[in-house]
């Protein structure tokens, strides 16, 4: 039964690949109508990544067993990561735990995000906007995902002393919501949604590297399994994927010139309408 619960989670997670873009010639516009726009972008940006299981093929069920199988393989594990991590926490300096407890918090999260998109609304910068738009919108639809996963697998967390295998679906407390990381989502979203931004591969791989410093926290913390973490960041990083394929489309600045866009039903959803859509 837990082997069916990761899957699912995984799955509903994935991207589509791409066969054609196109995007909305918006004309001139004022500082009110591209908040409305980028808002309902927001959400239909979540709704695009949460329909994406709807659409795979044979490549996306093939990333899909194998992530699984990398999530089981470290789940069998789990016991000796959490033993190694806890002999070594006290040669951890501080203020990286400090860090990865701070960034991870919701709160903190969201600061980061509102600030940048804001800053790209006020300052007309398309580009800044979109970032923006990504950022909150992939934190909206993994918070949620993960929210929910929590509460319905009930996985214990390492300090609770019930050990890997335990689960008790719905549990309510805190010491029940192990599976997966809220920092490790929140804080991994962030780091890949900029580093989309760069070219260099030294820069991008600073950037991950500071997006993976909450989730390794998590676990030196006692609070999360290995596992719990690396299906984190893979949630995080198919989200991001899925919501940043459908803002293709929406934004004239892309950060994937060469992606195109496969045939699809959306949810579309705006401040004032809701309905859905045939994209080709």
């Amino acid at each position: 039964m837990r082997n069916i619960i990761l899957l699912v989670i995984l799955l509903s997670a994935l991207p589509l690949q791409a066969q054609q873009t196109f995007t909305i010639d918006r004309g001139e516009t004022n500082l009110w109508q591209d908040f409305t726009y980028d808002m309902g972008n927001v959400f239909q940006g979540v709704g695009f990544a949460y329909s994406r299981p709807l659409y795979w093929d044979g490549g996306d069920a093939l990333i899909a067993g194998g992530v699984a199988a990398t999530t089981l393989g470290i789940f069998v594990i789990d016991d000796d990561i959490n033993r190694e991590f806890r002999s070594h926490r006290d040669e951890i300096p501080s203020i990286l735990l400090d860090y990865g407890n701070y960034a991870g918090a919701p709160q903190n999260n969201y600061g980061l995000t509102g600030a940048i998109y804001l800053t790209g609304l006020f300052t007309r910068n398309e580009k800044l906007r979109r970032t923006g738009v990504l950022l909150i919108s992939s934190a909206t639809a993994t918070g949620f995902f993960q929210q929910l996963t929590k509460s319905a697998t009930g996985r214990a967390r390492p300090s609770g002393g019930f050990g890997k295998n335990h689960f008790k679906p719905f549990g309510g407390e805190s010491v029940y919501r192990s599976f997966p990381s809220g920092h490790a989502v929140l804080t991994f979203t962030n780091a890949h949604v900029i580093a989309k931004q760069f070219d260099n591969a030294w820069v991008k791989a600073g950037i991950y590297a500071v997006g993976v410093v909450p989730g390794l926290s998590r676990i030196y913390d006692n609070q999360h399994w290995a596992s719990d973490v690396f299906l984190s960041w893979a949630l995080s990083y198919f989200m991001v994927e899925a919501i940043d394929l459908y803002l293709d489309r929406k934004y004239e600045q892309k950060y994937n010139d060469d992606r195109t866009m496969k045939t699809s039903l959306d949810l579309n959803f705006s401040l004032t309408s809701i309905g859905v859509s045939y994209s080709f």
